[in-house]
């Protein structure tokens, strides 16, 4: 073997190393309530770096003895292999409230959020889930983050990108509807910021009759196209594009 292809193999080993140990060491931190949400994710755009968020909840001290009445903190971080220090962090207390509305999961989304030349965003996706069968009521938000720093900043605020309810009786009679959004990174900018292009496509369902001879029929809208523009700050959000608070 030469010197040349050593070298070459070392590097390769070391690489093979590196990953697993960021595999290894993303881990969710342990958390001490049932109700508790904790998640990691390697961010594939910067390999070495791993993101991480912990959820706690307090119960309502009225309400929530029993059930899932109460708030949610949310903390994230961004920790590298080199070290077990945060290299940034973020922490918002009563993030989310939760009831018959509650809190399903948090995951993290590490698409392309290419923002800038120089920066790029990941997202946290939240999704809550209703109780009742006949008024169904299910949402998904995102939000996106940069690196500020030693901060993460939010930049895009809990945009619904999926969205369900409805009324019916649970047979047949009623209806339904949903939407589902994607986004795209548009070519222009504001405020330095490229602008998002948001494709709200909504599917809706009716039916009538009895459930052994129900009659339903689902129809979907043509795709709708919205531009979200960056105000220096974050990316503002039309009516009914942000998740309920």
């Amino acid at each position: 073997m030469t010197v040349k292809s050593g070298v070459m193999v070392g590097l390769a080993l070391c690489g093979a190393l590196m990953a697993g140990q960021v595999l290894a060491d993303c881990v969710p931190a342990p958390v001490t309530g049932a109700r508790d949400f904790s998640v990691c994710k390697a961010w594939p755009a910067y390999p070495g770096l791993t993101l991480k968020a912990v959820s706690k909840f307090t119960p309502d001290p009225v309400y929530g003895k029993t059930g899932d009445v109460g708030s949610y903190d949310l903390a994230l971080s961004v920790v590298s292999v080199e070290g077990p220090e945060p290299l940034a962090t973020y922490h918002k207390p009563s993030a989310f409230q939760s009831d018959a509305f509650a809190l399903a999961s948090v995951e993290f989304d590490t698409a392309r959020y290419k923002l800038t030349p120089e920066i790029r965003a990941f997202g946290v996706r939240v999704v809550f889930k209703g109780s009742s069968r006949v008024n169904p009521m299910d949402e998904t938000s995102l939000s996106l983050y940069v690196k500020d720093g030693n901060t993460l900043r939010p930049v895009l605020d809990r945009l619904v990108v999926y969205g369900y309810n409805g009324e019916w009786d649970g047979n047949c009679s009623g209806e339904r509807a949903s939407t589902l959004r994607t986004i795209e990174i548009g070519k222009t900018s504001s405020h330095g910021y490229a602008d998002l292009i948001v494709k709200s496509v909504t599917t809706g369902t009716v039916g009538k009759g009895d459930p052994d001879a129900c009659d339903e029929k689902t129809t979907t809208g043509k795709p709708v196209l919205t531009t979200l523009h960056y105000d220096g700050k974050s990316y503002v959000l039309p009516k009914g594009f942000k998740a309920i608070e």
